[in-house]
């Protein structure tokens, strides 16, 4: 082996890139010391990584010797910068990315977890493992000590018998479990709200409720306008749990819509909303970063509640991003409904890059804008 990979050397790709924003960090680097000793005793396809923002897991331990590891990354785009920064740094990796279930666990004995912020997403995190890993795997979960609560081991305990703590390096901190307890396999949460059943999985983005940005926007949405066809589908950008497509396709039953994510999470609990509210036959839900299987000019109707973290930092380059794609994909005089935390002062961004833009509706902390496409 050349020797272990110098992980200053990954980007984020196509993630957002600014200075600040690094792809490999000091929690990172100590999970892979902390683990190295259990890695170094098992044989191949033994090793699962969960949350690896950017490859650094992935690519530190394949560098140490590990074969046939299996991924899972709940952002589209890091499995595209583990795939890039592997073809650029570590060609010869043998890494698989696989959705967060029983496949991607059954018989690991050690897997490494970057701690997701949202208790609810660790919780489906390590159900899954327990009740699918080998008996004796031994689960390494660190991250910065800034984003881990004391709730985050009580979490773990509720899925293993045997929990320890290092002492903390580089302000970051590893919590490492044993012995899985019998636990059953996450299922999504469920609620309802405004007549619309809502599912979600651990890390989705509201939970099984409506967040109030969204709640704004569907009392804004157009009844009546143009497309709705299987050809020219609303389109429910950056979807979450799916709660837009779901109303949608309720309110007008003979709508269809396309909605996206590049979330895991958020497809797997858009496409539980979809068939919880009976519209499986006229919505599309895919995983996509961005809106990258839809043609250019080849819709009428986009709505977007755009994110504005990357990772756990907060970014004001995320949304412009999205704005750009729904441009692309929007026709000539197609409409951008746009729901936004009114600090953040998008609309001569979305001026600049879709269209003009006029508010439709401001309440004390969110603007809805429609942008009509140049």
């Amino acid at each position: 082996m050349p020797g272990p990979l110098d992980l200053s050397l990954l980007r984020r790709w196509p993630d957002v890139e600014a200075p600040g924003l690094v792809a490999a960090d000091a929690a990172d680097r100590l999970i892979l010391d902390e683990s190295a000793a259990a890695r170094g005793g098992i044989g191949p396809g033994e090793l699962v990584i969960i949350g690896d923002a950017y490859g650094a897991l992935t690519l530190g331990a394949s560098s140490d010797g590990a074969v046939d590891v299996r991924v899972h990354q709940d952002a589209l785009s890091g499995e595209a910068a583990l795939t890039a920064n592997a073809q650029r740094w570590l060609p010869g990796a043998r890494f698989t990315s696989m959705p967060l279930g029983a496949d991607l666990v059954a018989g690991a004995r050690v897997v490494l977890i970057r701690l997701p912020r949202s208790l609810d997403a660790l919780a489906d995190i390590a159900a899954t493992v327990a009740s699918a890993a080998a008996p004796d795997v031994v689960v390494f979960a660190g991250g910065r000590v800034k984003h881990m609560t004391l709730a985050m081991n009580d979490v773990l305990r509720g899925a293993f018998d045997r929990l320890d703590v290092t002492h903390a390096r580089g302000k970051s901190r590893v919590l490492t479990a044993r012995t899985p307890r019998a636990v059953d396999a996450p299922v999504p949460r469920a609620g309802r709200e405004d007549g619309l059943e809502i599912r979600a999985y651990g890390g989705a983005f509201a939970g099984a409720r409506i967040d109030i940005g969204t709640r704004l926007l569907l009392r804004h949405l157009p009844a009546d306008t143009p497309g709705g066809t299987s050809d020219d589908p609303w389109i429910d950008f950056a979807c979450g749990t799916g709660v837009v497509a779901a109303a949608w396709a309720t309110r007008h039953p003979n709508v269809h819509v396309y909605a996206s994510d590049q979330s895991a999470a958020a497809v797997a609990s858009a496409r539980a909303t979809i068939a919880a509210n009976g519209v499986t036959g006229r919505v599309v839900v895919a995983r996509d970063d961005l809106l990258s299987a839809r043609p250019d000019a080849s819709a009428s109707l986009v709505a977007l509640n755009p994110p504005f973290h990357s990772g756990a930092a907060v970014s004001d380059r995320v949304a412009p991003r999205l704005f750009a794609d729904a441009a692309r994909v929007l026709r000539p005089g197609g409409e951008l409904w746009c729901v936004w935390n009114s600090a953040l002062r998008y609309r001569p961004v979305l001026e600049r890059v879709v269209g003009p833009t006029r508010q439709i509706a401001r309440d004390p902390k969110f603007t809805v804008t429609v942008s009509r496409r140049r």
